[in-house]
């Protein structure tokens, strides 16, 4: 891996190019996936204001870098993320205007849900380590997450008397179901990577040593499919699951219908070609032939 704060960055050939990022985001492009990497091992990667401002600029770059067609988030070292750094986000902003305090807060938020809940590129969260608290947010965020197997999961903060504030206990609500949720909101109990999978935080849980390639086939089955279609996909289960029946099959035969124009691949035609005219692709076993 390349540290952004040393201004250049590893394109897939081997050679540099300009900086994204800081010091506190590691990027490293590998044959389509962008695996990104919150970079603060000595403080288990508590998320700090630094921190956000540079993984909002990360994603608003790779957004158009052809070199990513997945990207991976997960932790340096031994965790993925602590959570929010409580001195710097909450000590050291006590004497700030309301209007500055807003500021630093939102621009977490613009990272963590607003930008990775609807990024148009495909997202996994590997969760390697430690995952506490705000780190709930980005990995629920994410389309999917893989976790090791060791990997340590908590909703500690009845533990010191606050609660799991900053859009956290929405974000589990969206995974988890209620007596799960509540269970570990208000007991602050640890669980490992294979609870998190049992009860659907995670897709699913393998051992460490297994976890970066696990990652990395998971992405590359996505790498396989049609990019529009993978976008279009993903955007439409979020706003369906708000929706009626009836406002949700309108959206969705919208949806469709706005896919035969902003698809410059026209892999509807493709696909359905392939299918019922050449006879050589089978749509449950999996994607079409894109190269054609």
């Amino acid at each position: 891996m390349t540290r952004s704060g040393d201004r250049r960055k590893m394109s897939e050939g081997g050679k540099q190019t300009p900086l994204l990022g800081g010091r506190n985001v590691l990027v490293q492009y590998e044959t389509g996936v962008a695996w990104v990497t919150m970079n603060r091992p000595e403080k288990r990667n508590a998320i700090s204001p630094a921190l956000a401002a540079e993984m909002l600029a990360v994603l608003e770059t790779i957004e158009t870098d052809d070199r990513c067609g997945v990207l991976v988030l997960t932790g340096a070292g031994e965790s993925f993320s602590s959570g929010m750094d409580l001195k710097e986000y909450f000590r050291a902003t006590d004497g700030l205007s309301p209007e500055a305090r807003a500021q630093i807060f939102r621009v977490n938020a613009q990272w963590q849900w607003r930008r990775l809940m609807y990024y148009p590129k495909a997202t996994i969260a590997m969760v390697n380590g430690w995952c506490f608290g705000g780190a709930f947010s980005p990995l629920i965020a994410c389309d999917l997450a893989i976790a090791a197997e060791e990997a340590s999961f908590g909703l500690s903060e009845i533990n010191w008397g606050i609660i799991p504030a900053g859009n956290v206990t929405k974000s589990v609500s969206t995974v988890m179901n209620q007596r799960n949720a509540l269970y570990y909101i208000m007991t602050g109990e640890t669980f490992d990577g294979r609870r998190a999978a049992a009860m659907g935080l995670v897709n699913e849980a393998v051992p460490r040593a297994q976890l970066r390639e696990r990652t990395a086939i998971v992405a590359r089955t996505l790498l396989e499919k049609n990019p529009a279609a993978l976008r279009a996909a993903k955007h439409a289960f979020r706003r369906v699951r708000d929706m009626s029946w009836d406002d949700a099959e309108d959206y969705l035969f919208a949806k469709v219908d706005q896919m035969r124009f902003l698809d410059p691949e026209k892999g509807r035609q493709k696909g359905m070609s392939q299918f019922l005219d050449e006879k050589t692709y089978r749509p449950g076993l999996g994607a079409y032939r894109r190269d054609r």
